[in-house]
């Protein structure tokens, strides 16, 4: 008898709070955390027993069609504004560094090629990266430095980061735009595809803007 009662009792100790509760939890961690929070961080702040990715996916189906959406970015959740109300924000958008030329087709590379090495970036750009280029990527935290490769000197290969995603609102590093798409945007040149110049003609220092290969294939 008195093994039961304190089974019982521990029972109702760990009980965890209702599923709208939980829901709630979830949008209150979401909506103060200034970065996105993964499923396990959000099970760790709450109740024992709590099921943050059940409560996760019905407060994601509440907030469709809403100004502000529960969005993935990478392994993590945040709450974000409606990408077609993006141009509500505009005037309070403050554009606080520019990147140079050089600075955004290092990022494009290890984006779309990733995970990768310094040497492969020069070998697909065509020209050497400065060591400030790769600082600026690492200091703005849209790079981080990923896996050695098992290859003679082990080079280290570089990824990109959730804060990288976040900032262009995509859930992975598979939702970057095409080719077609980027030359539309203006952020690609429809310049001569790579071979079609011979070798050790065109190639100019960091920072030029002419002679520059295609950064990607058809």
């Amino acid at each position: 008898m008195t093994d039961t009662t304190e089974d019982e009792a521990t029972g109702t100790l760990f009980e965890a709070p209702p599923m709208a509760e939980q829901e709630r939890m979830v949008e209150a961690v979401l909506f103060a955390s200034p970065e996105p929070v993964t499923v396990a961080d959000l099970e760790a702040r709450m109740p024992h027993g709590s099921d943050a990715a059940q409560a996760l996916e019905l407060l994601r189906k509440r907030y469709e069609g809403r100004g502000v959406r529960v969005v993935q970015v990478g392994e993590a959740w945040a709450i974000r504004t409606a990408r077609d109300l993006g141009f509500l924000m505009q005037k309070e958008t403050v554009e606080t560094r520019k990147l140079s030329r050089a600075a955004i087709e290092t990022l494009a590379i290890v984006a779309y090629h990733q995970p990768c090495t310094r040497a492969e970036i020069e070998e697909i750009r065509g020209v050497s990266v400065s060591r400030g280029t790769i600082d600026q990527l690492l200091e703005m935290e849209w790079i981080r430095l990923g896996r050695r490769r098992m290859t003679p000197g082990r080079p280290v290969t570089f990824v990109v980061t959730p804060q990288f995603l976040d900032h262009f609102g995509l859930e992975s590093a598979r939702d970057l735009p095409g080719l077609k798409e980027l030359r539309a945007a203006g952020l690609l040149e429809n310049r001569p595809p790579p071979g079609s110049m011979p070798v050790g003609e065109g190639r100019e220092e960091e920072g030029s803007d002419e002679g520059q290969p295609e950064l990607f294939e058809e």
